[in-house]
């Protein structure tokens, strides 16, 4: 499916920019050039005014009411989870979990499906390269079940390495990353999730940063339980997606109790509502999951394959160019990160210089990047430095703005040398 924002099988990226608002603006009397994508990506026109459409004309509360504002708000928020479930290429709506976010989803897997099934000496798996909303839950329930948390290593080059080794009989569940938000990394998740199954295990994949850049088919996966953001597919904030197969999440206890998640309460027992309802306690956030529907279909319009082949050349162009720069300086940039299989997020530092002085030097000339640990402290560690630079593309950035960043780098560099 594509839109008329892509010509003879190209993006136009200059139509695209334009139904980005915040893209056009100065900061410190400079063009923004926006590279956080990996943090959160801008919004387009059609998730803000379907936000404001909402509250303007059909704010209420949904499924409770037989009132047609009622019906009109339950039958969007309804139409967003069918678009999920479609762009995830799940077997059924049903099996779509609207939560916070990515670490809301993390959490509901282990203080549901985590309590109900570990016990000592069971063994759970994640990765070096994890989001910290991958690790806590999950040393969270291990102290309260007496399960051991068990990391698979990571080389130099940000590749997923002893996997086979780690994995065991005594493995109840694998819970990984599909792409680092901090290397770009792609891990084989399709291998890992056979592998893991194979010995007898279930497996979270963790989609924040993939679902963006690639292709998503749960059921091709057979990953048992997979999670996102709303906020990193240019929705809004505040919205994230728990899928999880049918067997699985009926058999999973509640995770919070309240509205909607109930199918008759009395003061001696209460009974569960059906899935999703189940894991939907509580009024939702109705106004967001109904906009990020406009995300889906922006996405959806352009097409990721076009989206990724474009993001690509940006990241190869970037790379290429910090590679030529280096050539001709004594220090050097570093790149973090340079597995083969990557999308488009490169952490890199300068030498001798902290990643926030970096960072802060590049908003001068109105380029935003990340800088710090990104949410993942043990990585750093791997690596032995305390944060890095990270600069991550969307299908809105430009050449000319990956030009403009090695031209700022490279005035930095020559200062340093």
């Amino acid at each position: 499916m594509t839109g008329p924002s892509v010509k003879n099988n190209v993006l136009d990226i200059e139509k695209i920019r334009e139904q980005f608002p915040v893209l056009h603006q100065q900061v410190n009397g400079k063009p923004l050039i926006y590279l956080d994508n990996a943090a959160t990506t801008q919004k387009p026109l059609s998730v803000i005014n379907a936000l404001t459409r909402y509250y303007q004309t059909d704010n209420a509360n949904i499924h409770r009411a037989a009132h047609t504002l009622a019906a009109r708000a339950t039958q969007m928020y309804e139409d967003t989870r069918m678009a999920v479930k479609e762009f995830i290429h799940a077997a059924e709506a049903e099996e779509c979990i609207f939560t916070k976010g990515t670490t809301e989803g993390i959490n509901l897997v282990a203080q549901t499906w985590g309590r109900a099934n570990l016990n000592a000496g069971d063994e759970v798996l994640i990765s070096t390269m994890e989001h910290h909303s991958n690790i806590v839950p999950w040393q969270l329930i291990c102290e309260e079940k007496g399960a051991i948390l068990k990391v698979i290593p990571i080389n130099n080059r940000g590749e997923l390495e002893e996997f086979d080794r780690l994995l065991s009989a005594k493995t109840k569940i694998v819970s990984v990353v599909y792409v680092s938000n901090a290397l770009g990394t792609i891990n084989p998740v399709a291998g890992i999730i056979s592998k893991a199954h194979a010995a007898g295990a279930k497996v979270v994949v963790d989609g924040a940063q993939a679902t963006s850049h690639l292709e998503i088919d749960v059921q091709k996966l057979g990953c048992d339980f997979f999670v996102f953001s709303a906020h990193k597919v240019y929705g809004p904030t505040g919205v994230g997606v728990l899928y999880g197969k049918r067997e699985l999440l009926e058999q999973m206890p509640p995770y919070q109790g309240g509205g909607e998640m109930i199918k008759e309460v009395t003061f001696e027992k209460t009974t569960w509502n059906e899935i999703p309802y189940k894991f939907e306690a509580g009024t939702p956030n109705i106004a967001d999951v109904i906009a990020f529907k406009g995300a889906i279909d922006f996405v959806n319009s352009l097409g990721k394959t076009y989206m990724a082949a474009h993001e690509n050349e940006l990241l190869n162009a970037f790379v290429s160019g910090i590679q030529l720069m280096n050539n001709s300086f004594n220090k050097k940039i570093s790149l973090i990160g340079t597995a083969s299989q990557k999308v488009s997020v490169q952490s890199f530092l300068l030498p001798g210089q902290h990643p926030f002085d970096t960072g802060m030097m590049l908003d001068a000339k109105g380029i935003a990047v990340r800088t710090g640990h990104h949410c993942t402290q043990p990585l750093m560690k791997r690596f032995g430095i305390e944060g890095t630079v990270r600069a991550s593309f969307a299908v809105y950035n430009t050449m000319n703005e990956v030009n403009t960043l090695l031209h700022a780098l490279e005035g930095l560099l020559k200062r340093l040398n």
